[in-house]
Protein backbone atom coordinates (compact mmCIF):
# COMPACT_ATOMS: atom_id res chain seq x y z
CA UNK A 1 0.00 0.00 0.00
CA UNK A 2 3.25 2.21 1.03
CA UNK A 3 3.66 2.41 -2.87
CA UNK A 4 0.42 3.93 -3.77
CA UNK A 5 -0.14 6.39 -0.66
CA UNK A 6 0.41 9.66 -2.22
CA UNK A 7 -1.24 8.42 -5.48
CA UNK A 8 -4.33 7.96 -3.09
CA UNK A 9 -3.73 11.39 -1.52
CA UNK A 10 -3.35 13.08 -5.45
CA UNK A 11 -6.69 11.44 -6.49
CA UNK A 12 -8.58 12.49 -3.44
CA UNK A 13 -7.47 16.35 -4.13
CA UNK A 14 -7.93 15.59 -7.83
CA UNK A 15 -11.33 14.40 -7.16
CA UNK A 16 -12.09 17.54 -4.79
CA UNK A 17 -11.31 19.81 -7.09
CA UNK A 18 -13.52 18.33 -10.04
CA UNK A 19 -16.23 18.49 -7.68
CA UNK A 20 -15.65 22.13 -6.68
CA UNK A 21 -15.31 22.32 -10.79
CA UNK A 22 -18.75 20.87 -11.35
CA UNK A 23 -20.64 22.59 -8.41
CA UNK A 24 -19.20 25.96 -9.18
CA UNK A 25 -19.03 26.37 -13.23
CA UNK A 26 -20.50 26.08 -16.06
CA UNK A 27 -24.33 27.46 -17.27
CA UNK A 28 -25.61 23.55 -15.53
CA UNK A 29 -23.42 24.11 -11.87
CA UNK A 30 -24.61 22.22 -9.33
CA UNK A 31 -24.92 19.31 -6.95
CA UNK A 32 -25.89 16.92 -9.84
CA UNK A 33 -23.19 18.55 -12.28
CA UNK A 34 -20.52 18.14 -9.35
CA UNK A 35 -21.86 14.29 -10.00
CA UNK A 36 -21.44 13.92 -13.42
CA UNK A 37 -18.01 15.32 -13.05
CA UNK A 38 -16.87 13.08 -10.29
CA UNK A 39 -18.05 10.27 -12.81
CA UNK A 40 -16.09 11.80 -15.60
CA UNK A 41 -13.12 12.58 -13.76
CA UNK A 42 -13.13 8.82 -12.30
CA UNK A 43 -13.86 7.01 -15.74
CA UNK A 44 -10.85 9.13 -17.30
CA UNK A 45 -8.65 8.17 -15.03
CA UNK A 46 -9.75 4.08 -15.30
CA UNK A 47 -9.26 4.84 -18.74
CA UNK A 48 -5.42 6.34 -18.59
CA UNK A 49 -4.36 3.61 -16.24
CA UNK A 50 -6.17 0.58 -18.77
CA UNK A 51 -4.21 2.21 -21.67
CA UNK A 52 -1.09 2.89 -19.89
CA UNK A 53 -0.70 -0.41 -18.05
CA UNK A 54 1.88 -1.78 -20.50
CA UNK A 55 3.34 1.99 -20.09
CA UNK A 56 4.43 1.13 -16.37
CA UNK A 57 5.80 -2.16 -17.56
CA UNK A 58 8.15 -1.03 -19.88
CA UNK A 59 9.03 1.80 -17.53
CA UNK A 60 9.80 -0.73 -15.03
CA UNK A 61 12.30 -2.62 -17.67
CA UNK A 62 14.19 1.31 -17.54
CA UNK A 63 13.96 1.94 -13.92
CA UNK A 64 14.88 -1.34 -12.17
CA UNK A 65 18.71 -0.43 -12.64
CA UNK A 66 18.15 2.64 -11.49
CA UNK A 67 19.17 4.03 -7.96
CA UNK A 68 16.67 5.65 -5.36
CA UNK A 69 17.67 9.41 -6.75
CA UNK A 70 16.51 8.66 -9.68
CA UNK A 71 13.44 7.02 -9.00
CA UNK A 72 12.40 9.50 -7.14
CA UNK A 73 12.80 12.18 -9.48
CA UNK A 74 10.86 10.65 -12.11
CA UNK A 75 8.08 10.44 -9.30
CA UNK A 76 8.21 14.02 -8.75
CA UNK A 77 9.83 16.08 -11.70
CA UNK A 78 8.60 13.17 -14.08
CA UNK A 79 4.87 13.40 -13.07
CA UNK A 80 4.90 17.20 -13.38
CA UNK A 81 5.79 16.79 -17.13
CA UNK A 82 3.69 13.98 -17.46
CA UNK A 83 0.36 15.61 -15.58
CA UNK A 84 0.75 19.41 -16.89
CA UNK A 85 3.44 18.78 -19.62
CA UNK A 86 1.90 16.49 -21.75
CA UNK A 87 -1.65 16.10 -20.32
CA UNK A 88 -2.74 20.32 -20.31
CA UNK A 89 0.23 22.59 -22.15
CA UNK A 90 1.53 20.20 -25.04
CA UNK A 91 -2.56 20.20 -26.32
CA UNK A 92 -2.39 23.89 -26.17
CA UNK A 93 0.84 24.34 -27.66
CA UNK A 94 -0.70 22.34 -31.00
CA UNK A 95 -3.43 24.54 -31.00
CA UNK A 96 -1.55 27.41 -30.82
CA UNK A 97 0.75 26.70 -33.49
CA UNK A 98 -1.95 25.60 -35.60
CA UNK A 99 -4.42 27.75 -35.21
CA UNK A 100 -1.53 31.17 -34.62
CA UNK A 101 -3.00 31.95 -31.28
CA UNK A 102 -0.95 32.84 -28.25
CA UNK A 103 -0.72 30.14 -24.91
CA UNK A 104 -2.96 32.32 -23.31
CA UNK A 105 -5.55 32.96 -25.84
CA UNK A 106 -6.20 29.27 -26.58
CA UNK A 107 -6.18 28.64 -22.89
CA UNK A 108 -9.08 30.86 -22.53
CA UNK A 109 -10.23 29.55 -25.62
CA UNK A 110 -10.20 25.76 -23.94
CA UNK A 111 -11.47 27.29 -20.75
CA UNK A 112 -14.94 29.32 -22.62
CA UNK A 113 -15.17 27.51 -25.33
CA UNK A 114 -14.26 23.69 -24.75
CA UNK A 115 -16.19 22.20 -27.89
CA UNK A 116 -14.24 24.60 -30.28
CA UNK A 117 -10.53 23.85 -28.89
CA UNK A 118 -11.15 20.70 -29.08
CA UNK A 119 -12.01 20.71 -32.66
CA UNK A 120 -9.32 22.37 -33.51
CA UNK A 121 -7.29 19.49 -31.69
CA UNK A 122 -9.17 16.76 -32.97
CA UNK A 123 -8.25 18.35 -36.66
CA UNK A 124 -4.77 17.47 -36.35
CA UNK A 125 -5.31 14.05 -34.91
CA UNK A 126 -3.29 12.67 -38.25
CA UNK A 127 0.02 14.50 -37.56
CA UNK A 128 -0.23 13.70 -33.35
CA UNK A 129 -0.69 9.72 -34.51
CA UNK A 130 1.70 9.47 -36.80
CA UNK A 131 4.61 11.06 -34.59
CA UNK A 132 3.59 8.90 -31.40
CA UNK A 133 2.74 6.00 -33.26
CA UNK A 134 6.69 6.20 -34.93
CA UNK A 135 7.83 6.58 -31.51
CA UNK A 136 6.04 3.70 -29.94
CA UNK A 137 6.48 1.09 -33.54
CA UNK A 138 10.42 1.81 -32.71
CA UNK A 139 10.45 0.66 -28.73
CA UNK A 140 8.15 -2.65 -30.41
CA UNK A 141 10.90 -2.86 -33.45
CA UNK A 142 13.85 -2.58 -31.32
CA UNK A 143 12.52 -5.03 -28.81
CA UNK A 144 11.74 -7.46 -31.01
CA UNK A 145 15.03 -7.19 -33.54
CA UNK A 146 17.61 -7.36 -30.48
CA UNK A 147 19.47 -10.36 -31.20
CA UNK A 148 21.15 -9.83 -27.41
CA UNK A 149 17.50 -11.44 -25.43
CA UNK A 150 17.68 -14.54 -24.82
CA UNK A 151 13.84 -15.09 -23.64
CA UNK A 152 11.70 -15.70 -26.44
CA UNK A 153 8.05 -15.62 -25.63
CA UNK A 154 6.73 -16.67 -29.27
CA UNK A 155 10.07 -18.79 -29.81
CA UNK A 156 9.67 -19.08 -33.53
CA UNK A 157 8.75 -15.80 -34.50
CA UNK A 158 11.08 -13.61 -32.19
CA UNK A 159 14.26 -15.84 -32.78
CA UNK A 160 13.70 -15.48 -36.50
CA UNK A 161 13.26 -11.44 -35.87
CA UNK A 162 15.87 -11.22 -33.92
CA UNK A 163 18.26 -12.19 -36.58
CA UNK A 164 17.34 -9.36 -38.45
CA UNK A 165 18.92 -7.25 -35.96
CA UNK A 166 22.20 -7.83 -38.02
CA UNK A 167 20.58 -5.65 -40.66
CA UNK A 168 21.52 -2.03 -39.91
CA UNK A 169 18.70 -0.04 -39.14
CA UNK A 170 15.93 -3.11 -39.80
CA UNK A 171 13.58 -0.85 -37.08
CA UNK A 172 13.32 2.40 -38.91
CA UNK A 173 12.89 0.61 -42.53
CA UNK A 174 10.25 -0.65 -41.16
CA UNK A 175 8.71 2.18 -39.26
CA UNK A 176 8.93 4.36 -42.93
CA UNK A 177 7.49 2.05 -44.74
CA UNK A 178 4.35 2.01 -42.10
CA UNK A 179 4.37 5.47 -42.25
CA UNK A 180 4.16 5.77 -45.95
CA UNK A 181 1.28 3.65 -45.80
CA UNK A 182 -0.45 5.60 -43.41
CA UNK A 183 0.56 8.57 -44.91
CA UNK A 184 -0.94 6.65 -48.57
CA UNK A 185 -4.85 6.74 -46.40
CA UNK A 186 -4.98 10.06 -45.33
CA UNK A 187 -6.42 13.47 -47.32
CA UNK A 188 -3.65 14.97 -50.03
CA UNK A 189 -3.52 18.28 -48.06
CA UNK A 190 -2.30 16.00 -45.20
CA UNK A 191 0.24 13.87 -46.71
CA UNK A 192 3.13 15.95 -45.95
CA UNK A 193 2.51 17.32 -42.75
CA UNK A 194 1.56 13.33 -41.36
CA UNK A 195 4.80 12.24 -42.86
CA UNK A 196 6.77 15.11 -41.49
CA UNK A 197 5.49 14.40 -38.14
CA UNK A 198 6.18 10.80 -38.50
CA UNK A 199 9.59 11.59 -39.27
CA UNK A 200 9.88 14.12 -36.28
CA UNK A 201 8.81 10.91 -34.16
CA UNK A 202 11.68 8.66 -35.85
CA UNK A 203 14.14 11.54 -35.46
CA UNK A 204 13.05 12.28 -31.25
CA UNK A 205 13.30 8.47 -30.81
CA UNK A 206 17.02 7.71 -32.31
CA UNK A 207 17.90 11.34 -31.09
CA UNK A 208 16.97 10.36 -27.57
CA UNK A 209 19.08 7.24 -28.11
CA UNK A 210 22.22 8.96 -29.23
CA UNK A 211 21.61 11.44 -26.14
CA UNK A 212 21.76 8.32 -23.58
CA UNK A 213 24.65 6.64 -25.37
CA UNK A 214 27.12 10.00 -25.41
CA UNK A 215 26.19 10.79 -21.56
CA UNK A 216 26.64 7.24 -20.52
CA UNK A 217 30.12 7.94 -22.04
CA UNK A 218 33.23 5.09 -23.10
CA UNK A 219 34.16 2.61 -20.31
CA UNK A 220 37.80 4.56 -20.32
CA UNK A 221 35.28 7.54 -18.43
CA UNK A 222 34.12 4.97 -16.22
CA UNK A 223 37.33 4.29 -14.59
CA UNK A 224 37.94 7.77 -14.31
CA UNK A 225 34.61 8.74 -13.01
CA UNK A 226 34.23 5.83 -10.35
CA UNK A 227 34.01 8.82 -7.49
CA UNK A 228 31.02 9.77 -5.96
CA UNK A 229 29.46 12.78 -7.06
CA UNK A 230 26.37 13.81 -4.69
CA UNK A 231 26.49 10.59 -3.57
CA UNK A 232 25.72 8.94 -6.41
CA UNK A 233 28.14 7.59 -9.41
CA UNK A 234 28.89 10.30 -12.00
CA UNK A 235 27.83 7.57 -14.89
CA UNK A 236 24.85 6.29 -13.32
CA UNK A 237 23.65 9.97 -13.44
CA UNK A 238 24.87 10.44 -17.01
CA UNK A 239 22.72 7.20 -17.93
CA UNK A 240 20.45 8.54 -15.70
CA UNK A 241 19.27 11.36 -17.65
CA UNK A 242 19.06 9.22 -21.22
CA UNK A 243 17.13 6.77 -19.36
CA UNK A 244 14.55 9.86 -17.35
CA UNK A 245 14.22 11.63 -21.50
CA UNK A 246 13.60 8.33 -23.01
CA UNK A 247 10.97 7.30 -20.08
CA UNK A 248 9.22 10.89 -20.73
CA UNK A 249 8.93 10.63 -24.51
CA UNK A 250 7.20 7.09 -23.89
CA UNK A 251 5.03 8.44 -21.96
CA UNK A 252 4.42 11.65 -24.07
CA UNK A 253 3.68 8.90 -26.68
CA UNK A 254 1.51 7.11 -24.23
CA UNK A 255 -0.31 10.61 -23.35
CA UNK A 256 -1.37 11.14 -26.63
CA UNK A 257 -3.56 8.32 -27.49
CA UNK A 258 -5.00 9.05 -23.70
CA UNK A 259 -5.53 12.56 -24.39
CA UNK A 260 -7.28 12.62 -28.27
CA UNK A 261 -9.46 9.85 -26.39
CA UNK A 262 -10.84 11.70 -23.73
CA UNK A 263 -12.46 14.04 -25.93
CA UNK A 264 -14.52 11.28 -27.04
CA UNK A 265 -15.81 11.58 -23.06
CA UNK A 266 -15.99 15.20 -22.61
CA UNK A 267 -14.74 18.10 -23.86
CA UNK A 268 -13.69 20.02 -20.79
CA UNK A 269 -10.20 20.68 -20.52
CA UNK A 270 -10.04 20.93 -16.74
CA UNK A 271 -12.04 17.45 -15.97
CA UNK A 272 -9.52 15.98 -18.89
CA UNK A 273 -6.56 17.28 -17.11
CA UNK A 274 -7.59 16.13 -13.52
CA UNK A 275 -8.65 12.49 -14.70
CA UNK A 276 -5.83 11.68 -16.55
CA UNK A 277 -3.02 13.18 -13.94
CA UNK A 278 -4.89 10.93 -11.42
CA UNK A 279 -4.07 8.15 -14.24
CA UNK A 280 -0.51 9.23 -15.06
CA UNK A 281 0.32 9.13 -11.27
CA UNK A 282 -1.00 5.86 -10.76
CA UNK A 283 0.81 4.58 -13.53
CA UNK A 284 4.11 6.35 -11.97
CA UNK A 285 3.21 4.05 -8.77
CA UNK A 286 2.91 0.83 -10.28
CA UNK A 287 6.10 1.39 -12.01
CA UNK A 288 7.43 1.82 -8.55
CA UNK A 289 5.66 -1.42 -7.20
CA UNK A 290 7.15 -3.49 -10.49
CA UNK A 291 10.37 -2.93 -10.07
CA UNK A 292 10.38 -3.05 -5.33
CA UNK A 293 9.00 -6.27 -5.86
CA UNK A 294 10.66 -7.97 -8.89
CA UNK A 295 7.64 -8.66 -10.39
CA UNK A 296 9.59 -8.29 -13.58
CA UNK A 297 11.69 -11.47 -12.69
CA UNK A 298 8.97 -13.24 -11.54
CA UNK A 299 6.81 -13.35 -14.34
CA UNK A 300 9.02 -13.60 -17.45
CA UNK A 301 6.95 -13.21 -20.15
CA UNK A 302 5.76 -9.89 -19.06
CA UNK A 303 8.10 -7.16 -20.86
CA UNK A 304 7.27 -9.30 -23.45
CA UNK A 305 3.51 -8.42 -23.49
CA UNK A 306 3.69 -4.90 -22.49
CA UNK A 307 5.90 -4.65 -25.39
CA UNK A 308 3.37 -6.28 -27.80
CA UNK A 309 0.50 -4.28 -26.15
CA UNK A 310 2.65 -1.14 -27.52
CA UNK A 311 3.07 -2.64 -30.92
CA UNK A 312 -0.63 -3.17 -31.17
CA UNK A 313 -1.27 0.30 -29.85
CA UNK A 314 1.03 1.78 -32.66
CA UNK A 315 -1.01 0.06 -35.36
CA UNK A 316 -3.94 1.33 -33.35
CA UNK A 317 -2.54 5.22 -33.55
CA UNK A 318 -1.62 4.90 -37.44
CA UNK A 319 -4.84 3.35 -38.06
CA UNK A 320 -6.93 6.05 -36.65
CA UNK A 321 -4.95 8.95 -37.61
CA UNK A 322 -6.17 7.77 -41.43
CA UNK A 323 -9.83 8.63 -40.20
CA UNK A 324 -10.34 4.80 -38.77
CA UNK A 325 -12.26 4.60 -35.49
CA UNK A 326 -11.03 2.21 -31.91
CA UNK A 327 -13.12 2.89 -29.30
CA UNK A 328 -10.94 3.78 -26.59
CA UNK A 329 -12.89 0.20 -24.28
CA UNK A 330 -10.96 -1.62 -27.01
CA UNK A 331 -7.51 -0.03 -27.14
CA UNK A 332 -7.25 -0.59 -23.26
CA UNK A 333 -8.95 -4.12 -23.40
CA UNK A 334 -5.60 -5.65 -25.77
CA UNK A 335 -3.32 -3.90 -23.72
CA UNK A 336 -4.88 -5.56 -20.96
CA UNK A 337 -5.14 -8.69 -22.33
CA UNK A 338 -1.61 -8.81 -23.62
CA UNK A 339 -0.35 -8.56 -20.27
CA UNK A 340 -2.54 -11.13 -18.67
CA UNK A 341 -1.94 -13.94 -21.47
CA UNK A 342 2.09 -12.56 -20.57
CA UNK A 343 1.35 -13.64 -17.33
CA UNK A 344 -0.11 -16.64 -17.17
CA UNK A 345 2.59 -17.83 -19.73
CA UNK A 346 4.65 -17.12 -17.25
CA UNK A 347 3.10 -18.58 -14.66
CA UNK A 348 3.09 -21.92 -17.20
CA UNK A 349 6.57 -21.18 -17.72
CA UNK A 350 7.47 -21.29 -14.15
CA UNK A 351 5.28 -24.60 -13.35
CA UNK A 352 7.24 -26.21 -15.99
CA UNK A 353 10.70 -25.19 -14.65
CA UNK A 354 9.78 -26.54 -11.33
CA UNK A 355 8.97 -29.74 -11.98
CA UNK A 356 11.39 -30.34 -14.82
Amino acid sequence: MKHFRFSIIFTIICLGLAAWWGFTHGPNAGFSMMLKVLLITSVLAVMEVSLSFDNAVVNASVLRNWDEFWKKLFLTVGILVAVFGMRLIFPLLIVGVTADMGMVEVAKLALNDPKTYSEKLLAHHAEIAAFGGMFLLLVFLNFLFDDGKDTHWFHWLETHLSNLANIPAMSVFVSLIALLTMAAFVPEQQKLIVIVAGIWGIVVYIGVQVLGHLLEGSSEDDEVNEKQVSGTSSNIVKAGIGGFLYLEVLDASFSFDGVIGAFAITSDVVVIMLGLAIGAMFVRSMTIYLVDKGTLEAFIYLEHGAHYAIGALAAIMLYTGTGGHVPEVVTGLIGIAFIIWAVLSSIAYSKQQTQA
